[in-house]
């Protein structure tokens, strides 16, 4: 059951935890990072605190993994190991800096290219998410019991509530709300945050058209959607792999209750089709 690597992965999410409060009080001092996708990002000494944390207790606890983080270098012997961890210290840096609370560290665990244990930790509200792959997902908020994770039954578009973007909306994104007749939606800041809102069952569905989101964005989060009873594709329907050498997720995201996760996919074409996004290699 990977008891040992979950164990691991939820006592590290929650001592980041406590190393990067200290810094959110703090006035933080906000650099700028070129990404894997050549865009600029920020970064503080909060997301590298955190990363160095996480990376070198698993580099120590399983010397035989290879370890993927957004702010290390890449570990290229991921692409001959049968696992690999994929950790995003800071996943809503932005919200981060802002103090809004919207932010969450995640460590994932693949093998054999597929996810396989995810753990997401919102350190400023205190809620732990975590699954491995045929167990189930579960939540603790407050330091409370332990829940099991659900996602609804929401099946009809106009019904459903979407989970976006608090921070990077854009005329797509609108398009899209247009296109499939959402009226309630749920800002979050992280890609954690608004998977962990379907899986809780508190919103149905998340589209991101976008081709900027990395591996380490979706890896931990797409274990507990899917634990909870949720799917996770990209835009295209089609599974994403986190074997290969790229680091983008060139395809977007298509998360969802699972209801009519076919029927969004179809409802996405000639919307895909007016953006001119075809399908990345």
């Amino acid at each position: 059951m990977l008891s040992n690597e979950l164990e691991t992965a939820k006592r590290l999410a929650l001592e980041a935890g406590d190393a990067i409060l200290r810094h959110y009080g703090t006035d933080l001092v906000v650099e700028e990072k070129l990404g894997v996708d050549a865009e600029y990002e920020p970064v503080t000494v909060a997301d590298r605190e955190a990363s160095r944390m996480i990376v070198d207790e698993l580099a120590r606890s399983f010397p035989d993994d290879a370890v993927l983080s957004e702010e290390e270098p890449d570990d290229l012997r991921r692409l001959g190991s049968p696992r690999t961890w994929m950790i995003d210290p800071i996943d809503g840096t932005a919200g981060f800096v802002k103090k809004d609370g919207d932010f969450s560290i995640q460590i994932g665990l693949t093998t054999n290219g597929r996810p396989t244990l995810g753990v997401v930790y919102q350190p400023f509200h205190n809620i732990l998410h975590f699954a491995v792959s045929g167990f189930g997902a579960f939540a603790i908020e407050g330091g409370g019991a332990v829940a099991r994770l659900g996602v609804s039954a929401v099946s009809q578009f106009a019904d459903m509530t979407m989970a976006m973007t608090r921070n990077h909306p854009t005329a797509r994104i609108r398009r899209v709300i247009e296109h499939f007749g959402f009226t309630r939606i749920e800002k979050r800041g992280s890609v954690g945050l608004k998977t962990g809102l379907i899986a809780s069952g508190s919103c149905d569905i998340y589209i991101h058209p976008s081709p900027r989101t990395k591996l380490w964005d979706t890896c931990a989060p797409q274990v507990i959607l899917e634990e909870a009873g949720g799917r996770l594709t990209d835009i295209f329907g089609d599974e994403i792999r986190y074997d290969g050498r790229g680091l983008q997720n060139l395809n977007g995201i298509l998360a969802s209750n699972a209801a009519s996760h076919d029927a969004a996919v179809e409802h996405l074409r000639p919307l895909l089709a007016e953006f001119g996004r075809v399908k990345a290699a």
